[in-house]
């Protein structure tokens, strides 16, 4: 079964679902598109500091590709992926990046040779980009060292703009008391999540396409929604098993992948229905599209309340929203007592925070200020006389999903009473 005649047999001219990451190969989703302009937005502002985090397989590594493939000659930059290191190793692995020989040295030695380094470029006029990959090994010491670097400046601005990528335990990380003066350094944090259905057939549509298929018809309708269920959207995922469906297609001299196929992949592969994809989690979006048809995977609603009056209830899906008294926010409040930019609120996989922005008022949780805080479902917090009331979209959907589950045991409960007094059978 050589390679040659696995793609002569689907018109292809290269493998389309191979794992290496190729920029070439890059689907641009929303959250691939908005997580490469974070990246860019390092680049023009001065103080860039940008954390991005995602799932294994959610093409981290590819984006970090595409985005050092377009970069001007004015900027030079360099990437450590190796980060299980000490504090005096990174220091090494990042001067070695930028051409140095940096070993048997001091750290401070180390620290003025990067500082000089920095200097001079900007004395050049470039500007200097540091990505670390797979961050979520750096441990808390290293970060440290992260923040230190960044604070590089001249006497007009910072002279180091930072990339932090990982999965998923760098946030928690970054949750650490220890690391608070860093979390304030960093201006711009997003979570790359899986793929929605649309968003997975046009991926591999455009893989295929890419690799030389002229036609859309390699794989039929019903194969779709299997990948969706065993993959859950996360492009390695789809990758693996599109590729493994490919194999067992072409073994059976089929021309056309159908959902069989993809069965027969999972099944070659050991996989189970992806945790994200199991039935309740079809229940709960069906309940949430019901109440609101525009709410598909919104997951935060927040209720804003002035004078015990509510003026607006607004819903969001999994991201960054700002709330502040400018009309360009997606949460818009028109009072003197609110910043332009007053908080943001970041809802991702496991809940919401909400942020203090350095706002002129603050943030308050009853009568307690907070600069960061995870929102509980239910929570009320004030900016000025304006309140905000927090509600979990997801978790009100699994509550109204038992309630109806329990009303209906109970109405085949009384049915079944029904019964027994009539003298039949339920």
């Amino acid at each position: 079964m050589p390679a040659m005649s696995y793609l002569k047999h689907f018109n292809l001219t290269e493998q389309p679902f191979r794992l290496t990451p190729d920029p070439d190969f890059l689907y641009w989703s929303k959250q691939h598109a908005r997580a490469k302009a974070y990246m860019e937005s390092t680049i023009w502002l001065a103080d860039g500091f940008v954390v991005i985090t995602g799932e294994i397989g959610s093409g981290k590594t590819t984006l970090l590709q595409s985005f050092l493939s377009e970069l001007e000659d004015d900027v030079v930059s360099a990437v450590v992926s190796q980060t299980q290191l000490t504090p005096t190793e990174f220091l090494q692995a990042v001067l070695t990046e930028f051409g140095f020989k940096p070993f048997n040295k001091r750290k401070v030695e180390l620290l003025d040779m990067l500082n000089m380094f920095l200097i001079e470029q900007y004395s050049n006029g470039k500007k200097v980009v540091l990505i670390i990959d797979e961050a979520q090994n750096l441990s808390k010491k290293v970060l440290e060292e992260v923040r230190m670097i960044s604070g590089i400046e001249t006497h007009k601005e910072k002279v180091l703009r930072i990339i932090l990528a990982g999965q998923p335990e760098l946030k928690d990380t970054l949750e650490s008391a220890s690391l608070k003066q860093l979390v304030q350094r960093v201006r711009l944090r997003f979570h790359i999540g899986p793929l929605d259905r649309r968003e997975m057939r046009d991926y591999i549509e455009r893989r295929l396409a890419v690799a030389g298929r002229t036609n859309a018809d390699l794989f039929a309708d019903d194969s779709f929604d299997v990948v969706y269920r065993f993959s859950g959207g996360v492009p390695r995922l789809i990758n693996t098993l599109c590729d493994t469906a490919l194999l067992c297609a072409f073994a059976d001299e089929k021309m056309l992948v159908e959902g069989i196929d993809i069965l027969s992949a999972a099944e070659e592969l050991n996989w189970k229905e992806h945790e994200s994809n199991t039935g309740v989690y079809d229940q709960l979006r069906q309940l949430e599209m019901d109440r609101n048809p525009k709410a598909e995977n919104h997951v935060t609603r927040i209720e804003v309340r002035t004078d015990d009056e509510t003026v607006a209830e607004l819903t969001f899906p999994l991201g960054r929203v700002i709330v502040g008294r400018s009309p360009d926010n997606e949460i818009y409040i028109q009072s003197k007592f609110v910043s332009r930019h007053h908080a943001q609120l970041v809802s991702d996989e496991s809940g919401c925070v909400i942020e203090d922005l350095n706002s002129t008022n603050g943030v308050f949780l009853g009568e307690k200020q907070v600069k960061k805080y995870r929102l509980r479902d239910g929570d009320k917090v004030s900016l000025g006389v304006h309140e905000l009331i927090y509600t979990d979209l997801r978790e009100a959907s699994i509550q109204n999903l038992h309630k109806a589950e329990d009303d209906g045991d109970s109405g085949n409960s009384a049915d079944a009473a029904d019964s027994a007094a009539n003298g039949t059978q339920a």
